[in-house]
């Protein structure tokens, strides 16, 4: 998952990022390509990894805190036009999705993921808790990383789905 060394490699140390989000009591489901590869399923790695985070202010603040102690900053926008967001956390919430950098390497944040208008009270409920690389994250469930990729239609969602078709019959087999 990467070492974390250069995050202009295109590789991201996904480890790290959820760890200082644990660190700092961040309640999130990890969803898209890093939580199909957690699954097993068969395809490539992605250049990211994808959270959607609970949304009371107790635990933007908690976002918040971690986002800063990663050193996480915005990696789209034109300088003069990026929003930012407050120590509280409270404005993290202007936007649907966040993308970002750090030395770890970039993430993304999105509240509202492709056919989950609810996030993370959606997700939460099938999700899965497991240990990836000795770190304890909740994983959103294969159906759902399947539902969201269809729902984006994006071309890099669409060209995954049928590995993952494929392996969702090979698990219920």
């Amino acid at each position: 998952m990467g070492d974390g060394s250069d995050a202009n490699d295109h590789d991201v140390d996904a480890t790290a990022i959820v760890s200082m989000l644990n660190k700092h009591g961040v309640k999130y489901v990890v969803i898209g390509a890093f939580a199909a590869i957690a699954q097993q399923a068969p395809i490539p790695p992605t250049r990211d990894i994808d959270l959607t985070p609970e949304t009371t202010k107790e635990n933007l603040a908690r976002l918040s805190a971690a986002l800063k102690e990663l050193g996480a900053r915005l990696r789209t926008a034109p300088e003069r036009s990026r929003p930012t967001f407050d120590e509280a956390g409270s404005s993290l919430r202007s936007a649907n999705v966040w993308h970002f950098i750090c030395r770890y390497g970039e993430f993304d944040i999105s509240f509202r993921p492709a056919g989950f208008e609810r996030g993370f009270t959606q997700l939460v409920t099938r999700a899965h808790r497991m240990r990836v690389q000795s770190v304890e994250v909740l994983v959103a469930d294969l159906d759902d990383v399947i539902t969201s990729k269809e729902m984006a239609g994006r071309a890099k969602d669409l060209r995954v789905l049928p590995a993952l078709y494929r392996h969702r019959a090979a698990r219920h087999g």
